[in-house]
């Protein structure tokens, strides 16, 4: 009856701790957040955010599993233009200053017929809000190892988190794709090289 009793034991701490998913860190050096707005209701004006970084614990044999974490600089706003990145910047729009990151945390991923979605909260601007990120993952050994890659796309309105500038001259609804790769956490690109010896 001991001997059965210690099986069962062991088969719990065995099941308790086996776990498929691998943690993956976002490599900021290959991977962009972009976005587009109507301008003037006649045009769309297009920028990124250069620096995301953050976490990703992915789960190949069951995804639902998986999760991520993830942190973009609202300081690396870039629309190829400095005097409207400035106002970008500014108390109009994001204030990078009072509030430098946009950040996406997951609560669960889910299938929907044959589209993934990532469930979770965003926080921009000092306001969170509950949002659903289809998004499609591959994996794949790359020269410099494992890498996956996370393509995905959504669109909010910024008056939801509290960004007003602009007026009737920028429009309310703004498209956002994101383009991220991941490697194992130890295998991501440092955010700058590290000097020779």
């Amino acid at each position: 009856m001991r001997r059965y009793s210690l099986t069962l034991l062991a088969l719990a701490m065995f099941a308790g701790t086996t776990c498929y998913a691998q943690q993956y860190t976002i490599d900021h050096a290959h991977s962009f957040a972009s976005f587009s707005v109507r301008h003037m209701m006649i045009s769309n004006a297009a920028g990124r955010f250069t620096d995301v970084s953050g976490i990703i614990n992915y789960d190949e044999k069951d995804p639902a599993k998986s999760s991520v974490d993830a942190h973009i600089k609202t300081t690396t706003i870039n629309t190829d233009n400095d005097y409207r990145d400035k106002d970008l910047r500014g108390p109009n729009y994001f204030d990078v200053e009072k509030f430098p990151e946009i950040v996406f945390k997951s609560e669960k991923v889910e299938k929907r017929g044959n589209q993934w979605v990532a469930i979770g909260a965003l926080t921009m601007h000092g306001v969170s809000r509950r949002m659903e990120l289809p998004f499609e993952i591959a994996k794949a050994d790359t020269p410099q190892g494992t890498a996956i890659g996370v393509t995905a796309s959504t669109k909010l309105n910024r008056k939801d988190f509290g960004i007003n500038g602009g007026g009737v001259a920028v429009g309310d609804d703004i498209k956002i794709e994101l383009s991220i790769e991941a490697k194992p956490a130890k295998a991501a690109s440092p955010a700058v090289s590290a000097p020779k010896k």
